[in-house]
Order: structure tokens, then C-alpha cells, then sequence
């Protein structure tokens, strides 16, 4: 196993168990014979999820399982009447509240077979098989539609060479330096016996040229820099989003925004769609504080883990975690909507080209290699630095069939590290936002009370932009008049000079 994805088997903790959670939904009914037959033919061709990690005194190494038995990861369950949206957020939380199975591969989807009008179901993957992206990778391989064309229409038809989202080319030569983190502990040393036997081939002295010695350089005291940057960070302020955890998840999301309106914001006020969200998420955790617990958020500014995807476009999909974090700090003091997506763009526009992402790679690749019992502490170290974990993946924008059925909804999260116990997951999926929160219940007991303010408060975004591009078109509109007003007057002014300058000298 890779030292990463060793680092992130060994982050379970008692308040939190590193799995990924989705829930997926189809308008009409999907019989349990077919979609089991689809996770015999097109999940179990991956060959990881026939094995289980196994921890060793160097590590883990993944295992066959002998004895594996699809039923005991396939498990067909039943909701309470009226078998809605509420009993399905409530299976959802019980099931991120439980741990996986040790001894079996870690993974397991939950069938219902009755869910309002059609199915539904909730798959659970431990964080040391796949991260968010990957995991979606996989989840579209279970559809008809050939997931490809759908994903690259999603993220505007990249070509191979750019760089992946949110880095810049001149930071793609830093994730050569990651790039072995995600490689198996003897892939490692073959490959620096590779590069070795390279080297010296080539000749030592390249490695001194001036110009690779002052790349590495620059490079590595970019790395460096930025690990002390964070280091530096202070703790986040505490606020009801901190506290113990208890290990008992609560899960809810909102009804979903519709992409052209976001779209339609992003252009008026000049900034990314991931703005617009990533604000709209602040103000509603803003309001939570100031209305659920009279807290005061004046000035108030909270961070959040935002995972970076660090594959290169267009790379072949492999399982495995390729992705590094960056901090974000979120406004959740400022009530005014356009004042907080400024901010927010300000804040992320600072932020492209950061090295934190490759860097946190790194950091994750160093706790696999170093002893379990040293890591806890250096998650903690890191987790104190934010209050939530924010994921947001651009999905497939043409509608997905299962089983012949058309899946309708889509909602995933990532796992909170350390003491951090909110999340909040952002998926687009055929022209819709679907925003949902996971949270330990003594954080946040009912999630329910802040994702059914993500609407609203878009909606404020949405009117604030809409009278604020109104009121410039009616300023411009008046100084249009204004301009044509004082041309009229003007024109007989001038025709008299005009005149008067065509008589001869003294004439009157």
C-alpha cells in the first residue's frame, strides 16, 4: 500500500471513521437482481474491492480475500414509512456512524428498494481505497452511460497538457516530487534505484547545472515555506462547530440549486461558480451560528479543508488517494451576499498557484512511512487549523441511468480528520447543485436546520446581484440620457460660432 493511502487507513479515531459516504437516487424503481448483477460485473472487475488492508510493523499491504462473499457487502435494506427523504438522511447518518468490517474488504452498498417513486442506495468506501475523485470515477463505471464524455463536458473538455484544477503549470514540475507518494512502499525504492542508476549515467554533475539546481531549490524552499506557513496558522476560534466528538454522525442536504442560476450569478459579479457556492455556504453557517446559537460572528472569519484533486487532466483513472488540501478561510461573519463572495473570490484567487496541496501530499505521504503512534498527533496538529471539511466535484452534466433507471440524485462526503466534526459536500449532476452536510450530533444535531438555509441564502445572492447589475445599467442609462441632453444643448451653441466664424472681419 502506498505510504498516503497507509496514512489514511491509519486516521480512524474515535470521533471519526475515515469512510466516504454517497447516496444515490432513481426516479423509478431498480430491482435488487439487477443491481446486484452490476456490482458483480462492473465494481468487482476492480480488483481492490475483492481485498482488505492489512496493517504491518513497515506499513499495510493489501490482501486477498479468500472467503470473499458479495452478500456481506451488498446488503438489501428496507426504510421506514414513508420511506422519504428523512428516513433515507437517517440511514445514511446511522450507517457513517458505523465502522467497516476489519476482517473483510472495506466497503459495502446499502439497497433500498423503495425510496418515494423509485431506489435508492448508500455505499460506504473507506478514504485508503479511493479519494472523491476517484470514487466518482467508480460510481459512474456502474452506469450505462460511458462516464467519460459526460465528465469531460463537466470540466470543459480539458486537454491532457493543462494543468489539473486549481494549479498552475508552473507547480505541475513540484508534483514530481509527490507523484512516488502514491506508489506501493517497493515501487518506491525501485523507482530511486531507477533514478539512481539514471543519475549516474547521465552524469552527477547535471544534477549541480545551475539552472535544475536553482529550480530545485526554488521548489524546494517553496515547499518548505508553505509547511511553516501552515504550521504557523493559528487554531480556529472556537465556536459551536468545535467541540468533543462523539463518534455519532448526523446527515441532511437541501433541495438543489439550479446550475444556470449559479452560472448566471458568477458572470454578473465577475467570479467562479465555486465562489458563488463557497460563499452561499458561509452565509448559511453564518446565520446557523447568529440564530441557532445567538453566537456572535461579527468579524468572524472560520477555515476550511478543502481537498484538491492533484491528478493531471485527463489521467487514466486509478484507485487510490492523489490529492493534497489547502485551507480556506470562509467570511461567515459578513452578513452582506456580495461583500461575502467578493471576499471569497479575493481569498481564492490569493490562493491559486499555492503550493499547500502538493505540499499536504507530501505530509500525508511522510505519517504513512512514519509510525502509527506518531501520526495521531500530527493530524490533531493539523485538524485544530480548520473547523470544516468543504468538497466540491464537478460531476457528469448529462443524466446517468442505472439498471435502465435515471438517477436523479447524487450526494457524497468526505470524511473529517482529527476534531473536526462538520463536512459539507457540493456535487454538480445534470444541471443541478447538490449541497449536503454531514456532522457529529454534538456539533451540529440537527444538520437539517442549516442546509435549508443554502437556498435562501443563494436566493439573497441571486437578488443582490440581480439589483445590483439593474442599478449599474440604470446609472449607465442615465448618464446616457444625461450625455445626450447636454449634446442638444450644446449643438445650437456651436452651430452660432460655426456661423459666426464663417463671416468676413468686421461685418455684424
Amino acid at each position: 500500500m502506498s505510504p498516503v493511502d497507509t496514512a489514511w487507513l491509519r486516521m480512524d479515531g474515535p470521533g471519526n471513521a475515515m469512510m466516504i459516504v454517497s447516496v444515490m437516487a432513481t426516479d423509478t424503481p431498480v430491482t435488487v437482481a439487477d443491481l446486484r448483477q452490476v456490482i458483480a460485473t462492473r465494481l468487482l472487475c476492480f480488483p481492490r474491492f475483492r481485498q482488505r488492508p492489512v496493517e504491518d510493523p513497515l506499513g499495510a499491504s493489501w490482501h486477498d480475500d479468500n472467503d470473499f462473499d458479495l452478500d456481506a457487502h451488498f446488503v438489501v435494506t428496507k426504510l421506514p414509512e414513508p420511506a422519504g427523504r428523512t428516513e433515507l438522511e437517517e440511514l445514511a447518518a446511522e450507517l457513517a456512524s458505523e465502522r467497516l468490517d476489519p476482517s473483510r474488504p472495506r466497503w459495502q452498498v446499502h439497497f433500498v428498494e423503495r425510496y418515494g417513486t423509485g431506489s435508492a442506495w448508500v455505499m460506504r468506501l473507506h478514504h485508503c481505497y479511493a479519494d472523491g475523485i476517484a470514487m466518482i470515477h467508480v460510481l459512474l463505471s456502474l452506469t450505462e452511460q460511458d462516464p467519460a464524455p459526460a465528465m469531460a463536458r463537466a470540466t470543459g473538455g480539458r486537454r491532457r497538457s493543462d494543468a489539473p484544477r486549481g494549479l498552475t503549470a508552473e507547480l505541475l514540475p513540484v508534483l514530481n516530487w509527490v507523484e512516488q507518494l502514491a506508489q506501493p512502499a517497493e515501487d518506491i525504492l525501485e523507482s530511486a534505484l531507477a533514478e539512481g542508476a539514471s543519475l549516474l549515467e547521465s552524469g552527477v554533475h547535471q544534477l549541480f547545472h545551475p539552472d535544475n539546481a536553482a529550480t530545485l531549490a526554488r521548489q524546494a524552499g517553496g515547499m518548505i515555506g508553505e509547511f511553516a506557513k501552515v504550521l504557523m496558522l493559528p487554531d480556529d476560534p472556537p465556536t459551536p462547530l468545535r467541540g468533543r466528538l462523539s463518534g455519532t454522525k448526523r446527515i441532511a442536504w437541501s433541495e438543489p440549486l439550479d446550475l444556470k442560476e449559479v452560472k448566471t450569478v458568477s458572470k454578473a459579479l465577475d467570479c467562479t461558480i465555486n465562489d458563488v457556492l463557497m460563499a452561499t455556504v458561509a452565509g448559511a453557517l453564518g446565520a446557523h451560528l447568529r440564530e441557532a446559537h445567538d453566537f456572535d460572528t461579527r468579524d468572524l472569519v472560520l477555515r476550511a479543508s478543502v481537498p484538491v484533486n492533484l491528478r493531471a487532466a485527463e489521467e487514466p483513472m486509478t484507485l487510490g488517494n492523489k490529492f493534497g488540501l489547502v485551507f480556506v478561510d470562509l467570511p461567515i461573519g459578513t452578513r452582506n451576499p456580495l461583500q461575502r463572495v467578493y471576499t471569497m473570490h479575493d481569498t481564492m484567487r490569493a490562493l491559486k498557484g499555492s503550493l499547500q496541496p502538493p505540499m499536504t501530499l507530501m505530509v500525508l505521504g511522510a505519517m504513512g512511512l512514519i509510525p502509527g503512534a506518531l501520526q495521531a498527533p500530527a493530524v490533531e496538529l493539523f485538524s485544530r487549523k480548520g473547523s470544516l471539511v468543504t468538497s466540491n466535484v464537478p460531476g457528469p452534466q448529462s443524466p446517468l441511468y442505472l439498471c435502465g433507471q435515471r438517477i436523479s440524485e447524487m450526494y457524497f462526503w468526505v470524511p473529517q480528520s482529527g476534531s473536526m466534526g462538520v463536512g459539507v459536500s457540493i456535487l454538480s449532476y445534470a444541471g443541478k447543485v447538490f449541497i449536503g452536510m454531514i456532522a457529529d450530533r454534538e456539533l451540529i444535531a440537527d444538520p437539517q436546520q442549516v442546509v435549508d438555509r443554502f437556498g435562501p441564502e443563494f436566493e439573497r445572492l441571486l437578488l443582490s446581484a440581480t439589483v445590483g447589475v439593474l442599478g449599474l445599467r440604470e446609472m449607465e442609462l442615465g448618464r446616457e440620457k444625461e450625455r445626450v441632453v447636454r449634446k442638444k444643448k450644446a449643438t445650437p451653441a456651436k452651430k452660432r460660432r460655426a456661423r459666426q466664424a464663417k463671416r468676413p472681419v468686421g461685418s455684424t
